[in-house]
């Protein structure tokens, strides 16, 4: 995971800093601090992506705040300790991680909150930016999600157009039984209740309910209860924080929301170089 992280976090310095850094060529480095502000309220993340960042840039780093912590307005989130042309360079980077995991953590939080009163699992989905993945899901995470699963290979998900190309539910999953990890979970996307307890009678370990309204969940839910009581429920598909309430009653494992990323609106961070 660190090595991923300090890969990462090389590549975004790269790409900011590129054949070199145009001001480093005039200024001479001294030693400098500089502020990094909130202008924004939120949920704070990115820290160990920062921590990282400023190892590469040569860089100190002393944090206000903790990721998962609430942030108001006007907080100060950490001071920046190294020469002025190494911090200056850091900058931008350092901030686009900060408040891009932020604006995730914030969203996420949101759909967390309103279901901290039920045992109903906020997970996040495969709905994420290329290349972006970890550090989308990590910031999720922070904000309160459980993670799905992060690729094709930790999760075998069968949906609407891979049931399209077999012809007995049953017969696959027994197959795949015997070609997948013995870890590795087996999930069908249901999109009627007729697919639903095709997925039962085959014993998935996880029916998704893709799209269904919440009287139908239900009606899956007590099918569950009759066929596989062992497999567990998510729902999935248009689940908003105006509407999430909605499934509180219907007995599911899970809500797979991919708003809490691709939704997520960035909070506003600022760096301020401090005097001597």
């Amino acid at each position: 995971m660190t090595q991923n992280i300090t890969n990462f976090v090389k590549s975004i310095l790269d790409e900011d800093i590129g054949r070199g850094d145009l001001f480093a060529r005039i200024q001479s480095p001294k030693s400098a601090k500089a502020i990094v502000g909130a202008k924004s309220a939120g949920v704070f993340a990115g820290q160990i992506y920062a921590i990282e960042l400023a190892k590469e840039a040569r860089l100190e780093l002393d944090f206000f705040v903790c990721d998962g912590d609430l942030i108001d307005r006007g907080a100060k989130l950490l001071e920046v300790r190294g020469d002025d042309i190494a911090i200056l360079q850091a900058e931008r980077s350092l901030l686009n991680l900060l408040q891009h995991a932020s604006g995730i953590a914030t969203q996420t939080r949101r759909y967390a909150d309103r279901l901290k009163d039920c045992p109903i699992a906020l997970l996040d989905t495969r709905k994420t930016r290329p290349l972006l993945r970890r550090f989308e899901k990590y910031a999720a995470r922070i904000g309160g999600a459980v993670n799905h699963r992060f690729g094709l290979d930790d999760c075998l998900m069968i949906k609407d157009t891979h049931l399209a190309t077999i012809g007995d539910l049953k017969a696959f999953i027994q197959k795949a039984r015997k070609n997948i990890p013995w870890t590795a979970t087996i999930e069908v996307e249901c999109e009627t209740i007729e697919t639903a307890q095709a997925a039962f009678e085959a014993k998935a370990d996880i029916a998704m309910c893709d799209n269904m309204d919440v009287e139908t969940i239900k009606t899956v839910v007590a099918l569950r209860d009759k066929l596989s009581p062992s497999t567990k429920i998510e729902a999935s598909g248009d689940i908003t924080l105006e509407n999430i309430d909605r499934y509180k009653t219907t007995r599911i494992d899970a809500v797979s929301v991919g708003a809490i990323v691709h939704r997520a609106v960035w909070l506003n961070f600022s760096m301020k170089m401090l005097n001597g």
